[in-house]
Formats: structure tokens, sequence, C-alpha cells
């Protein structure tokens, strides 16, 4: 009998030594791991040391790299912001949730619009917090907060999965910053002029005829045109006086703690934050999204790093962002849970090219890709750093050269926490876990679809059998000056009209060639040519074929201010409060 349960015990551990070593967790722990995700704002692929930059020091940041697997094209879903990070926390290209506009704002524009990540919308912070984790998120939003009331939260991040939300709902921007321009788009400013203009002539000519009889008009009408042009005018006025009152706001979970933040200790707080998550959850399991201000416009920096680097401003911002990245890992390793942790530093996408200030440049460097944030085909646009950490897993200082996507985090955490993936919704990443590991050798992205808002751009053909990584670029922008590389005056390059060239047949290029986009590809140079342009169009109609309709969260309604959704400590309209006090030290 004693032989016959020692046989049984010994089978089952058997058993169970085998599974954890087959998906790679049993050399770590035999739990799920924590998990904690940094991504940088805007942050330019040749920023950071082990991607090649030699005048900005990012030390932390590269001894993940080597202490880790380092992703040499790693891409970006879109080009900016909003609809990058809604690609990223749901695994699904931003055209499918409706966070990809087919108008000339492709981001939120204040905390006070509609449009954001719809509810429908399933996270991988949800996902997890199902599998017990305790899930928090420290840093940027950008995703919406409200629908309908002030306060019915339906786009924020605890409606989308997250436990613990420490942050800012919206981005910075160079409104956030006494004596700095305005960011705003002025483009937008100027539309929400001329129609609170056009809205107030038709008011008046409306009422002069129905005073006079000329015009048989219901007052019901009237009001309404008066209503909308009275909200155009004060989106228009806003816009110029109450950006830092609205849009520059630091919330705890649905509490505002600053209206107006002051900028001068935000990353004391997010640093302080975040250490206390890890701390408080160090027994497990934990997500924990360290979602940065930096390095976006306006770059405030604290005085420990003013002047400290070689690239000015824009390097200190780095500098400090990459000394928060080791304190936070400075934490891990205090509470013993450097080996039980998967971590993960990507930026949403790439350098912003035309930020600058005089002829001081205030945005990052893309090495040597074309373009930079605002670009949906170009490289320099969506390729960005991607460095992996998980000590006894992941083989220490690995790179990896096969094509990845942000999207992938999606089905590589819901792998690791052991979930399921929704299978109600195409989920367009794929699971890095056996790529990591050196388990698969190849990518499993056969084709990656390049987005400018919601207009295609480009697309990525990975053509496992030779090694070749086929592009062809349907539409790119036209640069300004000619030849200049960006869109310089413009602030970001435009998506579709005038500001746009239409290729076709496409420009192709073969990056494993010509990773620079400098020399494109005929039917004269390339023998392929004609059946790589065939064997892209083909798959760019299936792509299309799995797009439903949705809602557009970022229409211009969606994204106009409406004073109804004003998150607001106090009295409306006049919104301050400090509840951070003189809590943090500072850095």
């Amino acid at each position: 009998v004693i032989l016959l349960c020692f046989r049984r015990y010994l089978r089952t551990a058997l058993t169970s030594c085998l599974f954890w070593n087959t998906f790679g967790l049993g050399a770590a722990m035999d739990s799920k791991p924590n998990i904690l995700l940094f991504l940088a704002d805007d942050l330019g692929v040749g920023d950071i040391g082990c991607y090649g930059n030699n005048t900005i020091r990012t030390p932390n940041i590269d001894r993940l790299a080597r202490e880790g697997v380092k992703l040499t094209q790693h891409i970006a879903a879109a080009p900016l912001c909003t609809p990058s990070r809604a690609a990223f926390l749901t695994g699904r290209y931003p055209v499918r949730s409706g966070m990809a506009s087919s108008n000339g704002y492709r981001a939120l524009q204040w905390n006070a619009g509609s449009g954001g990540l719809p509810p429908n919308e399933t996270t991988f912070a949800k996902l997890l917090q199902q599998q017990g984790y305790t899930t928090g998120l420290i840093g940027k939003w950008h995703q919406g907060v409200n629908c309908e009331f002030f306060n019915d939260h339906c786009h924020h991040p605890l409606n989308h999965g997250f436990d613990y939300f420490y942050g800012m709902p919206f981005t910075l921007l160079n409104n956030c910053q006494e004596n700095k321009p305005p960011e705003l788009d002025v483009a937008l400013q100027a539309k929400l002029w001329l129609y609170s203009q056009i809205i107030t002539l038709a008011v008046l000519t409306l009422t002069v005829g129905k005073l006079t009889g000329l015009i048989s008009v219901r007052w019901k009408i009237i009001a309404c045109f008066t209503l909308a042009g009275g909200l155009f005018f004060i989106s228009w006025y806003s816009s110029y006086g109450f950006v830092q009152y609205w849009n520059c706001i630091l919330m705890r979970n649905h509490d505002i703690a600053e209206q107006p933040m002051r900028l001068e200790r935000t990353a004391s707080l997010m640093l302080k934050e975040a250490v206390s998550f890890i701390k408080r959850n160090r027994h497990g399991p934990f997500l924990l999204f360290v979602s940065f201000l930096h390095v976006h416009t306006p770059l405030f920096t604290t005085k420990k790093f003013l002047g400290k680097s070689l690239h000015g401003l824009y390097g200190d911002n780095v500098e400090e962002m990459d000394w928060m990245v080791g304190k936070i890992l400075d934490s891990l390793d205090k509470e013993g849970l450097k080996n039980h942790t998967f971590t993960y530093f990507a930026s949403d996408h790439g350098g912003h090219l035309e930020a600058q200030d005089g002829s001081a440049q205030l945005g990052g460097w893309n090495g040597i890709y074309k373009g930079g944030k605002g670009m949906g085909g170009w490289e320099g646009g969506i390729r960005v750093p991607g460095v992996f950490r998980w000590p006894g897993v992941l083989p220490a200082g690995t790179v990896i050269d096969e094509p990845t996507s942000l999207m992938d985090i999606y089905p590589t955490l819901v792998h690791l926490a052991g979930a399921v993936l929704p299978q109600d919704r195409v989920i367009d990443g794929r699971n890095l876990v056996p790529l990591l590991r050196g388990r698969a050798q190849k990518s499993e992205h056969e084709f990656l679809f390049h987005y400018c808002g919601s207009y295609l751009h480009a697309v990525r053909w990975h053509q496992k059998d030779s090694g070749a990584i086929w592009k062809a670029h349907y539409v790119t922008p036209v640069f300004h000056p000619s030849g200049a590389g960006a869109c310089y005056g413009k602030g970001i390059c435009p998506c579709f009209g005038e500001g746009v060239t239409h290729h076709d047949p496409p420009l192709l290029f073969d990056l494993s060639r010509d990773p620079s986009e400098a020399k494109p590809l005929s039917a004269d140079t390339e023998p392929l040519f004609d059946t790589v342009v065939r064997k892209i169009g083909r798959a760019t109609e299936e792509h299309r074929r799995t797009l439903t309709p949705v809602p557009e969260q970022l229409s211009l309604y969606n994204i106009m201010w409406k004073p109804w959704l004003q998150p607001c400590c106090g009295t409306f309209p006049f919104c301050w409060c400090d509840k951070e006090g003189d809590s943090t030290e500072s850095l």
C-alpha cells in the first residue's frame, strides 16, 4: 500500500513539473507572476542606451535589457497616444474599438469629452482581475472619463479592470505649465470660433425673422441653436483660459487629488504611489501599470536632473524617467520580488520630431528610422523600444529581431495569468512567451497593418521562409518644408487630405535590407515586386473583411468639451483643490 501511494505521489509530482516546465514557469516560481509594465510617453526608439544612444544615460532601462530580452522590431498599433494605448490595453487595432479617428482630431482633447475606451472593451487588467490579480494604474490614462454625467466614470480606469488608479486621466500639455505656449490644437480653436460665429449669425437671423414674421420657425428650434452656439463658444473660450484647471488634474480612484496639478511634485507623487502599491501587494499576485507622463512636452523636470544630460531639457527628462524606473525596480528587490515579476518597458509610439522651442529640440530621436509621432506608416512613428525581464525564465542578454506589436502584451499577460482570451471578438495580438523564451524562432505575425487614424497607410509582410520584411506604403505624409523629414509648423503630420500623397502602386521596401526606408523598390529593381504587392493587397482585403462598424469615439461631438461632464473639485466652474498638500518629499 505504501509503495502504491508513493508511486501515485511520484507520478503526480512528475506531471506537475512537466506542466510548469512546458510553459516556462517552473524555473522562477510555481504560481502566477507579478506583472510590472512601464510605458513611456513619446519616447523615441533611439533615446535609450541599449538602443544605441550615447548622449542620454539610461542605466536602469539598460539593465533590464541586459538581464532580459530586447526586441528590435517592436511596433505600436498607432503613432499617437490615445489610439496606441487603446490597442495596448485591448490587444486590438484601435479601428476595431472606435478609438481611431476619421477627422483631424486623433486623440482626446478634454477630460470633459464624452469619447473614450468603450465599456464593452475588455482590457487585460479586467481579465487579470478576474484571475485574482490586484491591479493598479499609476500615471497617464488618456482613454476618457465620463459618457453622460460628470460622475458616471464609464471610461475610467476603475471601470476597465483596475482596482486602483492614481494619475492623470488626460495627458500632459504645455498648458499644464505656466509661461508655456498653448498646446491644445490651434486648428480646433479656430474651428470652434468659426462655428460659434456661424451659429450666432443663424440665431440672430432666425430671431429677427420670427419677430418680424418673415420666417416661420419654432422658438424651440431657436433655443436649440442658441444652446449649440453657447457650447461652441464656451469650448472656444475655455481652450484659452481654463485648460490648466480642467485638463491638468490628478485623480485618486474617482476622487480629484489636485486641480490643477502642481508639476514640481508630480514625479515624486507618482513614484511614491508606485512603490507603495508594490509594498501593499507584495504577497501578490499584482499587475502594476506605470504609465509615465515623461517624456511628453512640456518636459517638466525636477531641479535634481536639470542640465545633467548632454541632450538638453529632453535628455534631462529621459534621465529622470530612467531614475524613476530604477527606484521602482529597487522596490521589487527590497520586497524580494525580482525573480517573481514579469517586467516590461516600452513607449506608446515614436518621438515627436515637430516638438521644438526655437532651435531647441523638445522631442525624441527615432534613430535611423524615418518619420516620427503622428506618422502612421513610417518606422520612426511606430517602432519603439521593447524590453522584457523575468529572471530564471527569460534568457538574459537576448536580442530578438522578429516583428512584434504592443498589442502582443494582451495575450501574453492573459497566458501568464492562466486566463482565456475573449472568444466574442478579434484579438490582433499574439502570445510572446514562446518567442521570448526561445522556444519559437519566428514571430506569429505574418502581416501588421499600420493605421493613421482610421486610414490604412502601410502594411508589413513578414515573409518567414525568406526572412524578408516587406512593407508597402499606400499613403505617406507630405513633409514640410519639402524633404525635411517631418511636418514642421503643423504640430504633427495629417492622415488624409492635401497633406498626404497616395501611392499606386505602393511604395515598397524590404526592411531587412533597408530599415531606414531610404530606397523604394520597383518592378525594375525587385523581381518579386508584383508578387509582393499582390500578396499584401490580398491580405489587406482579408483584414478589412474582419472589421465591423462601431461608434467613433473621437468624433467632433465626442471630443468637444461639455460642461456637464467636467470633473470638478469644488463648485463648477471654480474647480480648484489640493488634497496632496506637502505630503511628499521632493526628488
